[in-house]
């Protein structure tokens, strides 16, 4: 896949900018003064990522994989390591289904309810494809989500969850930070 030249990058405006960071040129970046990327990032074809006021920041060693989203008002925090399969959205703002507001972003706030809290997706998370992260969310260091999970409450560190919604369904080895450490060591 074809990505922006690190010209290209620079012009976009990030809030940060590490080195080795690789973004699709097919990739949709939308408030890129309130984007923080690491370095070692590889973002695919096809992911939108769109800072409102609280902004986006990711770490260093992370792939965000093709069709994923990370959309809302709220901050969303991407540690290092994190893995975010293909069609993982991550939402920060939400809005309120329950029919006592409308809904849209076409429709003026006055009339709306919409839920706008962080997210963090800690050290070492991998969520597996197609799920879907709420607002206000917190993956604890080293959790793993399984494939097409809902993901509506924090998850505790080196834990693995998964279903709709996501249940806790074992524990995740440590083993990884053995090789972050010989990996860090070595540069």
């Amino acid at each position: 896949m074809p990505f922006l030249s690190p010209e290209a990058l620079e012009r976009m405006g990030f809030e940060e900018l590490g080195a080795e960071v690789f973004v699709s040129e097919q990739a949709s970046i939308h408030g890129a003064s309130r984007i923080r990327l690491g370095s070692h990032v590889r973002i695919d074809d096809f992911c939108v990522l769109s800072a409102g006021s609280g902004g986006i920041e990711i770490g260093s060693y992370v792939h965000i994989a093709a069709y994923s989203s990370i959309i809302g008002a709220g901050r969303v925090s991407v540690g290092d390591f994190a893995n975010i399969s293909s069609r993982v959205a991550i939402y920060s703002s939400s809005d309120d289904y329950s029919g006592v507001s409308m809904t849209n972003p076409m429709v003026p706030d006055a009339y709306k309810s919409v839920d706008h809290r962080p997210v963090t997706i800690g050290r070492h998370v991998i969520v597996g494809s197609g799920s879907v992260v709420l607002p206000g969310v917190h993956l604890a260091e080293g959790v793993a989500i399984g494939a097409l999970s809902l993901v509506r409450d924090s998850c505790e560190p080196f834990t693995v969850h998964a279903g709709i919604p996501a249940k806790h369904v074992g524990e995740r080895s440590r083993e990884l930070l053995r090789f972050e450490s010989e990996l860090l060591s070595e540069q």
